[in-house]
């Protein structure tokens, strides 16, 4: 990997415009579902529908976009450095999200996802995950943390079957931010296999559950899109549990380890409070709000 100033010169414009991307890309997919019949949650229809409308197109292509340049940015600097860049595409998704319907900015909303990017990112910087494994531990650890993440996914949907009004729309995003986090996580495997042998992947599970688990998470998101009203309290729990999930999956499912100091896990979890209380605004403030008031 290339170092010094000329390589962050590379990774982070390019790390900010893949942020960007990535929030247009979903200011335009959930703009895109609410121009279509809405669907029952994991009905495939719904894409079927969406692939006739040119605006999800354009969004899916801004998501391709937006990878290729995360990938530059990795190319050009550590995770460590260009993940935290990469959650501000939560305040680019709400910006592009106004824009797209012709609303006003909303300041309250505003400073929730500035709130839930800075908590996040102050999290990530503070876990510093070590050395990266593509190899999984053995022991009761990763049935624990399987377990976990599928109570998580049930109890998400059960409360988007269940629930009242924006508690709904709150829990597909949590099970989509989970099997988000999942599909990363089992990625880093699939990707370390590749780089062993090109046909390596084909001979394990991994690939096959990750062609199964990443259609599920897409499928929740626009679901999830489609069905709340305002687009940044639902793709903040996204944005935080996907990277949280994924350094989960690094540290109980493949053996890599983070800072464990007190002081660091302190600062963790006042930004991981930091976080909650981000949704918490987005969510309460997006509960108040009409179309109407926010034109």
């Amino acid at each position: 990997m290339p170092t010094g100033p000329s390589a962050w010169a590379v990774a982070v414009p390019a790390a900010v415009a893949g942020a960007a991307l990535m929030g247009l890309a979903s200011a335009a997919q959930a703009r895109a579902t609410k121009q279509v019949e809405t669907a029952r949650t994991l009905d495939p229809a719904l894409l079927s529908r969406l692939a006739r409308r040119p605006l999800w197109l354009a969004g899916m292509a801004a998501t391709v976009a937006g990878l290729v340049l995360q990938l530059v940015a990795l190319a050009f600097a550590p995770l460590l450095v260009v993940q935290p860049l990469l959650v501000t595409s939560l305040i680019f998704a709400g910006f592009f999200a106004d824009r797209l319907a012709d609303r006003r900015p909303d300041a309250v909303l505003g400073a929730g996802s500035l709130m839930c990017v800075c908590g996040l990112a102050a999290v990530l910087l503070l876990a510093r995950p070590g050395e990266e494994s593509t190899t999984f531990v053995r022991g009761p650890a990763p049935v624990v943390l399987a377990l976990t993440l599928a109570a998580l996914t049930v109890l998400g949907l059960a409360v988007s079957v269940l629930a009242p009004g924006a508690l709904r729309v709150l829990g597909l995003a949590v099970a989509t931010g989970v099997l988000y986090g999942v599909t990363a996580g089992l990625m880093k495997v699939v990707a370390g296999q590749a780089r062993d042998s090109p046909a390596a992947p084909f001979t394990h599970p991994v690939l096959y559950v990750v062609c199964v688990v990443g259609p599920l998470g897409f499928l929740l998101s626009q679901n999830t899109f489609q069905r709340g009203e305002f687009l940044t309290p639902a793709l903040a729990v996204i944005t935080a549990l996907d990277p949280l999930v994924g350094v989960a999956i690094g540290v109980w499912w493949l053996g890599e380890t983070v800072t464990a100091d007190p002081a660091a896990l302190a600062g963790a979890g006042l930004a991981g409070l930091v976080v909650i209380a981000g949704i918490v605004v987005l969510s309460a403030r997006a509960a108040r709000l009409t179309p109407r008031e926010v034109r």
